[in-house]
């Protein structure tokens, strides 16, 4: 279609299994994977299968038409077009991203994106070897520049590239297993990942050594898994009045290997450095949108080493400069950006044909707010990062795409509700702050844009009470709205938050000693002191 004619394109429904080792489950072929996930879609959106118009199915260990037979006997048999797609590790996106187009191109208003995989244990392996393989030119470039040992191919290529990072910016192997670390951390809140614990640092280094620096738990495990996502049409959402839940594609890229791939003796350039780049570039000036507005990242950690160079392929950070963006914790929970969430595929797993279509799901997730102890904390737009060598890379950017339908189904608590906690110290300091907010409320939302909780402990009864500062939705506003989700949090005694907020305490006193915790984006908090505060001036 010519520019400006597409149509905007919705996730509506997002649904998986959760990731096993293969053979885990008995009994657990891929069409009874594809109908969990496939289900648990369709529930998400609250529609039929009979409203699908096409399918689009991913899964690269398999004969041709697995994505009928995973669909004909486990969803319906209603005689649309099934799409099946492989496009290695980067097959799930890549079903997601033609998927999106039927919609965007008005070809249809409802589509299903399906991706699967059912995986031998150990490492990936050529099936065919009576014809040329699809990355001989991949391999000859990692040839050149540092030969071939016994070692699992891939893990050499993402290795090497690793280990030309380290010669050419001087990072340390301790900042590709401090990803690896950073994922295992984050999957022991995810109910869908492979693996759910928790290790040390040293217990990431140590682990059996797979290639040069690269050990074991900082690679990806093969996976048995399915991930859907449906995707509808402006129309469709308004028609079934799901712009509460509808999470808008605001711009996706694929991008296939450029002649740097092969021509310039980088291992760097040969995983895709380049591809990355360009696709998110793309994104980012069809959007109108900057690195710096991403909240939360989904990417494709095969390897600790890949996640490391796509930092700086995305823009996350410049060139050179992903070993400090590691050290300022500017990956993980209270930093920049929140990156894989989920645990990403060194701790999710990584059955391929479903990865991309996990990695949409998590951040749809996070973006309604349903990601539960995992949740980044104000999440408003999330990068997906999905890639294959052979090679194509698939990069997408998502926000909610009915902002205020989704506002107004959170129902805070009316502040005239705070009257039963008349009896707590710290009521009459909420009080003055509501009275600026109704005064300077449009002010500090313009400037803040955040919401801010206060968990004070010792109040009446001993109980935890949390107050909320809503700044960021209408006029702003106080309540005691325990479950809206803040961008930062601060948990202290009702002793120390008079202390601290009257100016009789120090602040960084009380959380060194930790008296105060502070959990999120500490940026909004400091916003809010550069907008004038709220000069509390109640009589304690």
């Amino acid at each position: 279609m010519a520019p400006g004619k597409k149509n905007r394109v919705f996730v509506i429904g997002v649904g998986m299994t959760k990731f096993d080792k293969p053979g885990a489950r008995a009994n657990y072929d891929y069409p009874e994977m594809a109908e969990e996930a496939g289900k648990n879609a369709l529930k998400d959106a609250g529609i039929p299968y009979s409203s699908i118009e096409q399918a689009c199915v991913g899964y690269v260990y398999g004969d041709s038409t697995c994505g009928q037979r995973a669909i004909y006997h486990s969803l319906g048999l209603t005689g649309i077009p099934i799409i099946n797609v492989n496009n290695n590790c980067s097959t799930g996106s890549t079903a997601l991203f033609m998927a999106r187009q039927l919609v965007q191109g008005a070809l249809a208003d409802c589509v299903l994106a399906l991706g699967f995989e059912k995986m031998e244990r150990g490492s990936l392996s050529a099936k065919f070897m009576d014809r040329i393989n699809p990355m001989d030119k991949h391999m000859e470039v990692m040839i050149n520049r540092y030969g071939m040992v016994a070692a699992p191919a891939a893990a050499q290529m993402f290795g090497n590239a690793g280990r030309e990072h380290m010669e050419k910016y001087g990072t340390k192997p301790e900042h590709f297993a401090k990803i690896a670390w950073k994922n295992h951390k984050h999957s022991t809140n995810n109910p869908y990942s492979q693996f759910q614990d928790e290790y040390s640092l040293q217990q990431v280094m140590t682990s059996r050594k797979v290639f040069e620096f690269l050990t074991l738990l900082q690679c990806c495990p093969t996976s048995d898994g399915a991930a859907a996502v449906v995707l509808a049409s402006e129309d469709f959402v308004r028609k079934h009045r799901l712009e509460q839940q509808a999470v808008e594609i605001v711009a996706q890229e694929m991008v296939t290997d450029l002649s740097s791939t092969f021509d310039e003796n980088s291992c760097i350039k040969m995983v895709g450095y380049d591809m990355s780049r360009l696709a998110a570039k793309k994104c980012y000036d069809a959007a109108g949108l900057n690195p710096s507005d991403v909240d939360v990242v989904e990417l494709h950690d095969c390897f600790s080493a890949n996640e490391l160079i796509t930092y700086e392929a995305l823009g996350l950070c410049s060139e050179g400069k992903a070993g400090e963006l590691i050290d300022r914790g500017d990956n993980t929970y209270g930093g920049k950006f929140v990156v894989n969430p989920s645990g990403g595929l060194i701790s999710k797993g990584h059955p391929l044909g479903a990865t991309g279509l996990a990695q949409c799901a998590e951040l749809c997730w996070q973006l309604r707010g349903q990601a539960g102890r995992r949740q980044v904390p104000g999440a408003k737009v999330a990068l997906q990062h999905n890639i294959g060598l052979g090679g194509a890379v698939v990069v997408t950017l998502y926000k909610m795409g009915f902002p205020a339908e989704t506002r107004s189904r959170i129902s805070a608590v009316p502040t005239s509700s705070v009257s039963s906690l008349e009896g707590s110290k710290v009521y009459p300091v909420f009080k003055e702050m509501e009275k600026h907010i109704q005064q300077e409320g449009e002010h500090l939302v313009k400037k803040v844009d955040g919401v801010i909780a206060f968990k004070v402990k010792g109040g009446p009864g001993g109980e935890e009470v949390t107050w909320v500062l809503d700044l960021k939705n209408g006029k702003g506003s106080i309540s005691n709205d325990a479950d809206k989700i803040a961008d930062c949090t601060f948990t202290l005694s009702e002793h120390d938050f008079l202390d601290v907020i009257t100016g009789k305490g120090d602040a960084r006193k009380a959380f060194a000693k930790g008296k105060l915790k502070i959990n999120g984006i500490v940026d909004v908090p400091l916003r809010l002191l550069g907008a004038g505060g709220l000069q509390v001036k109640a009589k304690l």
